[in-house]
């Protein structure tokens, strides 16, 4: 498990980076929730592809695509639900809040990825 820590984290880095990239790009458009769930969904796609390479070297396949946004689920409601804070309750701007609400669901998104993407050890 220590050795897929840090992969993990560097893929998380280039998934924040590709959200908040298309966050913004939406955000010009779009209301602010709806810019959310799109660049969410866009960036967990491409942070499937990275993590069965490069965290878990495991194959990719349709079975474990599809369980795979299990493991961002808490993510998704956490981070849809610190969006909303931050912006609806504390009027802080939409523009930093995602970055602000994702933070606190990183452990548990490692923990149910990890559960979907490798084998059940005997």
């Amino acid at each position: 498990m220590r050795g897929q820590i840090l992969p993990f984290a560097l893929i998380g880095v280039v998934n924040t980076a590709t959200y908040y990239g298309l966050y913004l790009l939406f955000l010009l458009c779009l209301p602010y929730l709806i810019a959310h769930v799109l660049a969410f969904f866009l960036s967990m796609t491409g942070s499937f592809f990275l993590n069965a390479r490069f965290t878990y070297r495991t194959r990719p396949t349709w079975r474990k695509f599809l369980l795979f946004p299990l493991s961002n689920a808490t993510n998704f409601l956490i981070t849809t639900a610190g969006v909303y804070v931050i912006v609806d309750v504390l009027h802080a701007g939409n523009r930093f809040a995602p970055l602000l609400a994702s933070a606190a669901a990183i452990p548990a998104t490692f923990l149910v990825s990890r559960a979907i993407m490798l084998p059940r050890e005997a």
